[in-house]
């Protein structure tokens, strides 16, 4: 009695990452709606050098602990952008 072969299908690495066009959408919205009013007050904890307390803001708000963390990497990276345009 002859058996079929069991062909193992490829991994994808696409899997959660977010496409071009997704991406450039993200921007546009981030761009036109701006903020929440708890992303400013990490910021503003950030700038006072409270980042434990930013992080603890935002994993409260966000649910997790790794959310709190880019959320806050995120913030961080608009500052830096911020500092660089000269506002």
């Amino acid at each position: 009695m002859k058996r079929y072969a069991v062909v193992i299908t490829e991994l994808t690495r696409l899997k959660g990452a977010a496409s071009k066009r997704s991406t450039f959408v993200r921007s546009l919205v981030r761009e036109v709606t701006g903020l929440a009013p708890y992303e400013k007050r990490i910021i503003e904890l950030i700038r006072n050098s409270q980042e434990k307390r930013a992080r603890k803001l935002a994993k409260k708000k966000l649910g997790s602990f790794q959310r709190g963390k880019a959320k806050c990497e995120d913030m961080t990276r608009v500052i830096a952008e911020a500092r660089r345009a000269g506002h």
